[in-house]
Parts: C-alpha cells; sequence; structure tokens
C-alpha cells in the first residue's frame, strides 16, 4: 500500500530540515517498510518543493550510483536520480565551507556533466539524441552527502534525499560531445596532491550518455523533462572520495579538461 500524501509530506519535510539543521535521520526503510520508489520520489519532489518555496531554482538533474565500485561501496545496486538546484552550484576552485554549505558526511566524485542545447523528454530517448540534444559537456565534481545516518542508504532512502546530493561544481573547459569517444575518457583525481583514483567513462552503464538517456527516460515516466540550458550529471566514474576540513581535490577528464574543490569546516 503506497504511503499516505501526509506522510510522504511529513517525511519531505523531515529531510528538509535535516538538510537546513546539518542533522541526520534513521533510514526511511527502516521506519517505513512498504516504502517503494514511487514513494520515495514523492518524498523527494517534497523536499525539493521546500526548497524552492526557499528561492532554490532547478539548474539540472542528476544521476547517481552508476558504476559497480559505487554500487558496492553503499550496498545500492540501481541508479538513483535527483534535481541540482542553483544554491548546489559552487565555482571551480572554490573552497566550500562543510558547515556553511549544509554538508553533513560528504563524499567527492567524479564525472562527467552534458550541458543541453535543446529539451529532451523520456520515454524513448537514446543515447545518440542525448549527444545529439548536448551543447558540450564539462569535468564536473560532485559531492554527495547523505541526510541518512552514516550513509546506511537503501535505494528508497537515497531516491528520497535527493539522490544523495550536496553541492557540485563544474570546470571551465567545454568539449563538443562527438568530439571524443566519452566511454574512453580517462579521469585521474588527486586528493591533497597524492593520487588516489582513476575511472574511465564506460563505468557509467558503458556510456555516460547511456546513463543521461536512463535518466531522461526515467524522469520522462513522471512527466519530468530534461529543458535547454540544464546541467545534467551522468554518474561517478570512481569510489566516492570522503571529504574533510583542509582537503583539496583536482581533477583531470583527458581531452575534455579540469575541476577542483576544496573544503574548510
Amino acid at each position: 500500500m503506497a504511503i499516505s500524501d501526509d506522510r510522504i509530506a511529513a517525511l519531505g519535510d523531515e529531510l528538509f530540515t535535516a538538510l537546513r539543521t546539518r542533522a541526520v535521520l534513521a533510514p526511511l526503510t527502516e521506519r517505513e517498510t512498504g516504502i517503494d520508489i514511487e514513494d520515495a520520489y514523492r518524498i523527494s519532489l517534497r523536499f525539493l518543493e521546500r526548497r524552492t518555496a526557499e528561492g532554490e531554482k532547478v539548474v539540472g538533474k542528476k544521476i547517481g550510483v552508476t558504476s559497480k565500485p559505487v554500487q558496492d561501496m553503499l550496498g545500492v545496486h540501481q541508479p538513483d536520480f535527483g534535481f541540482l538546484t542553483d544554491r548546489m552550484w559552487v565555482k571551480n576552485g572554490a573552497v566550500v565551507g562543510i558547515a556553511g554549505s549544509g554538508l553533513i558526511q560528504p563524499r567527492a566524485e567524479g564525472e562527467i556533466a552534458f550541458v543541453l542545447k535543446k529539451d529532451l523528454k523520456g520515454p524513448g530517448v537514446t543515447e545518440d539524441q542525448v549527444l545529439d540534444a548536448t551543447d558540450y559537456v564539462l569535468p564536473c565534481f560532485e559531492i554527495v552527502d547523505s541526510r541518512i545516518r552514516d550513509w546506511k542508504i537503501r535505494i528508497q532512502d537515497t531516491v528520497a534525499d535527493n539522490a544523495s546530493c550536496g553541492v557540485f561544481v563544474v570546470g571551465d573547459d567545454r568539449v563538443k560531445p562527438h568530439a571524443l569517444d566519452l566511454a574512453a575518457v580517462k579521469m585521474d583525481i588527486t586528493k591533497n596532491g597524492e593520487h588516489v583514483a582513476s575511472g574511465l567513462g564506460s563505468a557509467v552503464q558503458g556510456h555516460p550518455a547511456t546513463a543521461v538517456a536512463w535518466l531522461a527516460n526515467t524522469l520522462g515516466r513522471y512527466g519530468i523533462p530534461f529543458l535547454k540550458g540544464e546541467i545534467i550529471l551522468s554518474g561517478s566514474l570512481a569510489p566516492l572520495l570522503p571529504a574533510s576540513p583542509g582537503d583539496r581535490f583536482h581533477m583531470t577528464l583527458a581531452g575534455i579538461g579540469e575541476a577542483s574543490i576544496g573544503f574548510e569546516a
């Protein structure tokens, strides 16, 4: 049985309050044994509604938990999906205050971001259609975060929690999507000057555009389109990296560009 509208609203409000107060919650899946993906998505929309009521604007969408290393790390074995807002977007090279940004237990992941030149709506979106609708791709650090205690999440928990999204930064370099084989693009990440991770574009469902097509088709089932100018994050190419005050991350995507982000208390 679907969770009641009142309960959906209450859980979305809990997540919003946790975001604003930097609190953590017990997993929703422990408290609502019948919760399913549809319920989780309705909760995420309530969470988003509370944010937009305070003036946040949606600037894109994200897919997460797309690569096997991330799925194994989190124990979640299918992708999640959520929304990006303007307040989540930080400048390339910025030093982010963890408390000031509302982050609780952040982790950094490197990925390829797509910026759209036209609208795109599922179902039926293909990889080729994603590439044709993309103006350019960028290197991106997504700083994922969870309002669920100790990252003890199942797929319903992370979908409800806006796909465990915290903040994101995109690089300044822009490359046309057909200019290179995105599946073969190699990513390297350093943390405090030390190489800590590598990955290929093929880590996300075989090709980043395939992951973006999945997201377009999944959101299309709910009547949510991709819009011209939006940023679409295609998923991490390597395992997530814990971030603490004093850490600085730098990534290079071969043939695309670079991005960096630092952290302070």
